[in-house]
């Protein structure tokens, strides 16, 4: 019943919310060494978490190619993780709005207002 209610957005905050975290690693271990920078393929992972639940998301996280990579071995390179975790937040944030609107529309009707 939630597919109906909420369709493709609460798979996508479920998606939305891992990459968060990716990214997150990514940006704390800047400076650690041979640290592979790893990103989600968010249409890829999307997909995934509607045919075969949340489980689903670790085939869609790759490696991400670095530009410039560093000479210690490490391939984060912090403003491309900065600007992809507030494009993120941005996207998390806008898919909770319209879930808790829909919620609210809901709330509203079975309350008969």
């Amino acid at each position: 019943m939630a597919d109906t209610l909420f369709g493709v957005h609460g798979a996508a905050l479920e998606v939305r919310g891992q990459r968060m975290g990716v990214l997150a690693s990514n940006i704390a271990n800047a400076s650690t060494p041979n640290f592979k920078a790893r990103d989600i393929d968010f249409k890829a992972a999307l997909g995934a978490v509607e045919s075969n639940g949340a489980d689903a998301i670790g085939a869609a996280t790759k490696f991400r190619v670095p530009t410039n990579p560093s000479m210690d071995g490490n391939t984060v390179e912090l403003a491309t993780e900065q600007t992809a975790f507030a494009e993120n937040a941005v996207q998390y944030q806008t898919t909770l709005s319209f879930l808790n609107g829909r919620i609210n529309q809901i709330t509203r009707a079975l309350k008969g207002e």
